[in-house]
């Protein structure tokens, strides 16, 4: 038997005994996949099925705004009732799958929740029959081995993959975490030849996307994961499913832009700009990153017995002032200077206790005259923070004020310079961001900027110590009031990636690459790479690109110009071998980096407040083209190496321009 509901031309059917859900939109229809079975997982690894629960009731619904389906189970052992809803919006013709708890996960109704004892080595023993996630909806069936079916996904700046694309896809960063590296937002999409959907999670905080693409396709199955929060599954979850014929990803991009401003989650650049004017100069600027002092502690795994000298470096503010002298020498207009290292413990060290200025190279006088002379050349600087990792070194440690979890665990790790660490609670980091800064600022001293490390890169952290319990959406709030209070004392605040969540308050970041980029550059590619999250929100945030050119690769400067991008015009990384630095490629002298840096410098100061509006693809994969909102176009070609711009008056400049070349008379 079938139940169903319809909005116009959109109709919703339950099969009440498989649970299968199938949508017909503008007469195509959508079905899960055979076998999908709705289901939970207990924290023993258990999967318990919707359809095993004793008492099921299906309700037809219809109210002032659409129709739908509600569902109620009961009797599922040490698992609370719960609902599903299912309804299309008569408005937009939007589908939303809704699962609703009835009572929180693991307690009956009368059964309060302990006082956990912190002092208690393990005070936090969840039962085994809680929920340790909920997978529903399930995803759609998408079976042709075809390059016209493909899959987006917003890991890192974006991939599209073909049904018939010869790499296996399982594994996500951060396990596809919304919000995170995995997923800088919150949204999958599917296209079949010219139509398609749009999944949007609307309460992301704790969902994650989960795919399975074997080796050459046939197929792509995407879907989404609830997990709990502290534990529980005690709030509602939401997809809202948007169906299109005739459309691509630009739609995709331009819907889920429409959502965003509709629902107040993003400010644009100009916005930004009433309460930072200093931000303009960053349009055009090409940003340079050094650091200062490098100390890496015995514990770490970064430590190098064999090599002790390149464990420890220094270089004064001093020689960092003259360096950025030269530049200014050489023609350099317009520079950000990113600066790490800058502090006494030395880089990723003693954090949050990152004062004073380091006084091996200058102390505080040492670290205001690079900054006097910064401003006085024309350009801005900003520092390296940190208010994540929480190093067992500082001097203001205590681990009542990490992040604990529900088990008694305390989440730790030596990855970083300053060895072992915990995780500060989001609840606390602002009051040391306070601290910091306003040391700083007692100096004489006014970064134009601060670079809040890892915010917007890691998923959102839990605590379950009641003195400052936190979930994974109090996490990101917490992190936002640290950008804000940046932002309300004249520092522009960055952070690592680029993340949904913080679209109202970041400005730029440290990137926000495509997936391969930070990978080795022989290493196997999930997709096509896509600006998904440009397509959003490229005139929300400014971004600076990679502009390196590994041997037998596709030289990154071109991806720059395509994403109107700012250039890196120098780029020390921290660590070796990592996040995109890696050894090798091409070697160029400091002029043709300025040459280089200049071409995308000039496009990036003229698009850099613009919308994206398209990106397309002209034949094939390796030549592409941009459209702004000004009515710049740019086209990179891959293969050959070559770009062209368009201005909004119909002029091209430098067709099939080399990317050795400089890029004249923009304006």
């Amino acid at each position: 038997m079938r139940i169903s509901g319809r909005s116009g031309r959109t109709i919703i059917s339950l099969d009440e005994i498989t649970l299968q859900i199938s949508i017909t939109a503008d007469d195509e229809e959508w079905t899960w996949t055979a076998g999908y079975r709705p289901c939970l997982k207990l924290a023993n690894e258990e999967t318990v099925y919707f359809d095993q629960a004793p008492l099921i009731r299906h309700t037809p619904v219809e109210n002032g705004v659409g129709c739908g389906i509600r569902s109620r189970y009961e009797g599922l052992t040490g698992i609370p009732a719960f609902e599903t809803y299912v309804w299309v919006e008569d408005a937009s013709e939007d589908v939303y799958f809704e699962w609703i708890p009835l009572r929180e996960d693991g307690r009956g109704e009368d059964e309060a929740a302990p006082l956990p004892d912190v002092a208690s080595p393990n005070p936090f023993v969840p039962r085994p029959d809680t929920v340790k996630c909920v997978l529903w909806p399930g995803p759609m069936a998408f079976e042709k081995k075809r390059t016209d079916w493909y899959t987006l996904l917003n890991e890192g700046q974006g991939l599209l993959i073909p049904n018939d694309w010869k790499e296996e896809i399982k594994e996500l960063h951060f396990d596809g975490m919304y919000m995170t590296a995995g997923s800088y937002m919150p949204w999958y999409g599917q296209v079949r030849a010219s139509c398609g959907y749009l999944a949007i999670a609307l309460t992301p905080w704790n969902g994650r996307v989960q795919a399975d693409h074997p080796a050459n396709g046939p197929y792509m199955h995407i879907w989404t994961q609830w997990d709990p929060s502290l534990g529980r599954m005690s709030d509602r979850r939401v997809m809202r499913y948007s169906f299109r014929k005739n459309t691509d990803y630009n739609d995709f991009c331009r819907i889920y832009r429409a959502y965003v401003f509709e629902n107040g989650l993003a400010a644009t650049l100009r916005e930004k700009e009433v309460r930072l004017p200093g931000l303009k100069k960053l349009a055009g600027a090409e940003f340079v990153h050094m650091g200062i002092k490098t100390h890496v502690n015995p514990q770490s795994d970064f430590f190098d017995p064999e090599n002790p000298e390149k464990n420890n470096s220094l270089v004064t503010f001093e020689q960092r002032r003259q360096e950025i002298g030269r530049l200014h020498d050489m023609g350099v207009k317009n520079l950000y200077l990113h600066l790490d290292g800058w502090a006494e413990p030395g880089y990723d060290n003693c954090h949050p206790d990152y004062i004073p200025a380091c006084k091996e190279a200058g102390g505080w006088e040492g670290l205001k005259n690079l900054v006097d002379s910064v401003h006085a050349w024309g350009y801005e600087i900003g520092l390296h923070d940190q208010y994540r990792d929480f190093y067992k070194n500082a001097p203001s440690f205590d681990e009542d004020y990490a992040c604990i979890s529900m088990d008694g665990t305390i989440p730790q790790h030596n990855r970083w310079a300053g060895g072992p660490q915990e995780y500060l609670s989001a609840t606390e980091a602002v009051y040391y961001v306070k601290r910091n800064y306003q040391e700083v600022f007692s100096h004489g001293i006014h970064p134009d900027c601060t670079y809040l490390d890892v915010f917007t890169c890691n998923e959102g952290d839990e605590c379950a110590n009641p003195r400052h319990r936190m979930t994974r959406r109090d996490c990101l709030q917490g992190r936002e009031q640290c950008f804000r209070w940046m932002t309300a004392h004249g520092v522009i605040p960055s952070s690592e990636e680029v993340s949904d969540w913080a679209m109202n308050s970041l400005v730029f970041c440290h990137y926000a690459p495509y997936y391969f980029q930070l990978q080795q550059p022989d290493a196997p590619q999930k997709g096509v790479p896509v600006p998904l999250f440009n397509l959003v929100y490229h005139d929300c945030v400014i971004t600076p690109w990679i502009m390196d050119k590994q041997d037998d690769q596709p030289d990154q400067m071109l991806y720059a110009l395509l994403n109107g991008g700012a250039p890196y015009l120098i780029r020390n990384g921290a660590y070796p071998n990592i996040d995109g630095t890696y050894d090798g490629g091409v070697s160029y002298t400091l002029q043709q980096k300025i040459s280089r840096s200049d071409a995308v410098a000039k496009i990036h100061k003229k698009v850099a407040f613009e919308q994206m509006t398209r990106h397309e693809f002209l034949g094939d994969w390796k030549r592409q083209r941009t459209v702004f909102s000004d009515g710049t176009e740019v086209m990179i070609d891959l293969e050959n190496e070559c770009y062209e711009i368009k201005l909004e008056r119909g002029e091209t400049l430098c067709p099939s321009l080399n990317t050795n070349i400089i890029l004249e008379n923009i304006t």
